[in-house]
């Protein structure tokens, strides 16, 4: 329900914050105390259009916030969460606000998140509905009615199974579709598609085959450069022609040549110079030995070395094919290599569907035919109970026209079998409702055929047969009484109050007799502040209301006898 109200600077109202309660509220006033401007003020926050006019004058802006208080299972928080709005329903409050800027242009949020008019205006239908002298929210939509009769008489369940069918069929005739269109793009396509998965099928890509043999090339090519650098290097320890002496010949023939300084040394004579000489030439003989050594060891090293680096030009050469081949193949189909396996798969699948799509086809147009079959089948179940649904919606309607001085009009729920191409997940007609107001009129649509008055009073016949039913918590009326009195009155106050027992309704009323049934009453009123006029409501207490009543019963000068009058009104209705 909605259980707080708060308006700034809206026409002639400053600051206003009302708390709203369950069961009927009453809004009386003298005529221009500022009642519609209550009414456009909860508008505002309804999705209604705003106009730089609502601002009050010296304002820069207006605002208008309207929160609820609502059940766990309200359907309003699946709204939310389709929206991705955040929303915690066991701790929060649900505030609708709406901002109105100079230009006449507006702003709204739910729980301080903005939002755009239209989800403001969805959010809002599940909440309240409005019925006025100028302008219905809910019952004058043929939008709405059929929901109205289905939340009437026709079981959820029923409802839900026609959904699911429908949807089932939706999915079956997308699927057919699919396959229809794949078999002629395959068709279109199917001697290149048998081409090309030859040639893939010939190729075999394997997944990550790439890296592979990108890193089994770098490796070859280092084994190859390697061994070319052995290769050189053993080269250079080899004599270029027969006539050319190695390096370690070289060396032999170094240290026999200073051997053969020996058998001189020891037929000279012993001197300083011949020692010296003999020394130098001891270590030129060991470092020639320590040289072949060596150069015998680099010969052994680089022989070892060749012997473990065995590159294979072979296989370095099949490396590169393959690599480059799946490099190749997929330039030409515009995707990298990683992607051809795939890309395999892919065009394999569709030859298969061109290959089984005698049988397939089959089977999905089958299918559609059977989820066709089981909609209708439901459909059809769904329509009987809609039938039945408005045959006792239309009785339980005319009962209650009576009391609301509308005995002489005749309700009617009209069920138009829709072509196939308008079958939807409600089903598979069309709801309107109709009134011929007096007799002999022809029923016509309720927003024409119908006054304001008689509008709102036809509204509130269908609230007291829906009462219980309804998700919408709130119910607003504007001026339901208008035209009617006595007994009427009395009987319109009487079903305003059994509607509000298992709901919230406010009424805008000068019926005295509407007035006094009400839980709850608010007298809206203008004062003059320092040359300013203000309109305010004021929540009255049980002595206020019989004087306000009173009032409405005696004009401006309040006699005991409208006082008594006020007493009787206000006596509980056994």
């Amino acid at each position: 329900m909605l259980t707080h109200l708060s308006i700034r600077d809206v026409v002639l109202i400053e600051k206003l914050d009302l708390a709203l309660h369950q069961g009927l509220t009453v809004l009386t006033g003298e005529t221009g105390a500022g009642k519609s401007i209550l009414l456009d003020s909860l508008g505002l926050t309804l999705g209604e259009r705003a106009s730089a006019g609502l601002i009050r004058s010296g304002a820069t802006q207006a605002s208008v916030a309207a929160t609820f208080d609502l059940p766990l299972d309200h359907p309003v928080f699946a709204l939310l969460t389709e929206q991705s709005l955040s929303f915690d329903p066991q701790q929060d409050l649900l505030t609708l606000r709406r901002v109105v800027l100079p230009d006449g242009r507006s702003r709204a949020y739910v729980c301080d998140q903005p939002i755009n008019i239209t989800l403001l205006r969805n959010i809002a239908s599940q909440l309240v509905e409005i019925q006025g002298q100028h302008e219905q929210m809910g019952l004058a939509d043929e939008a709405c009615h059929l929901d109205l009769l289905d939340t009437f008489g026709v079981p959820t369940t029923l409802r839900k199974k026609v959904a699911k069918a429908h949807t089932e069929w939706a999915d079956a005739r997308k699927a057919l579709d699919t396959a229809q269109h794949a078999l002629t793009e395959a068709t279109r396509e199917e001697e290149w598609l048998r081409a090309t998965v030859n040639d893939l099928e010939t190729l075999a890509p394997i997944d990550g085959e790439e890296d592979e043999l990108a890193a089994l090339r770098i490796s070859l090519q280092h084994d190859e450069r390697r061994q070319e650098a052995v290769a050189a290097a053993l080269a250079e320890l080899t004599p270029r022609d027969r006539r050319s002496a190695t390096p370690a010949t070289a060396l032999r023939s170094a240290s026999r040549a200073l051997q053969r300084l020996s058998p001189l040394s020891e037929n000279e004579q012993e001197g300083t110079t011949t020692t010296a000489h003999a020394q130098q030439a001891q270590a030129a003989l060991e470092a020639l030995d320590r040289a072949e050594e060596a150069l015998a060891e680099a010969e052994t090293s680089l022989s070892r070395l060749a012997a473990d680096t065995m590159a294979d030009p072979r296989l370095l050469e099949e490396t590169e094919e393959r690599l480059f081949a799946l490099r190749a193949e997929a330039r030409k189909h515009n995707i990298s290599v990683a992607e051809l396996p795939a890309f395999l798969n892919t065009l394999r699948h569709k030859l298969e569907t061109l290959d089984n799509s005698t049988a397939e086809l089959t089977r999905l147009q089958q299918a559609l035919k059977d989820a066709q079959t089981r909609f209708e089948h439901m459909g059809a179940e769904l329509s009987e109970a809609r039938k039945k649904a408005a045959q006792l919606l239309e009785k339980a309607v005319h009962r209650e026209l009576k009391p609301v001085k509308l005995e002489r009009a005749r309700f009617s729920v009209v069920l138009t079998s829709l072509d196939p191409a308008r079958w939807s997940r409600t089903g598979m007609e069309h709801v309107a409702f109709r009134i011929a107001a007096n007799p002999g009129q022809p029923a016509g649509a309720l927003a024409k055929v119908a006054s304001g008055g008689e509008l709102s009073r036809l509204m509130l016949a269908l609230k007291v047969v829906l009462a219980e039913r309804s998700a919408v918590g709130t119910l607003v009326f504007d001026e339901v009484d208008s035209g009617v009195g006595g007994a009427t009155a009395s009987a319109i106050g009487d079903r305003l109050h059994k509607v509000a027992e298992s709901g919230q309704v406010l009424v805008v009323t000068h019926s005295p007799q509407v007035a006094a049934r009400g839980d709850h009453h608010l007298r809206i009123a203008k004062r003059i502040t320092d040359n300013r006029t203000e309109t305010t409501a004021e929540p009255l207490s049980h002595t206020q209301r019989r004087e306000e009543i009173a009032r409405m019963l005696a004009g401006d000068v309040v006699t005991d006898a409208a006082r008594a009058a006020a007493d009787s009104l206000l006596e509980p209705v056994s």
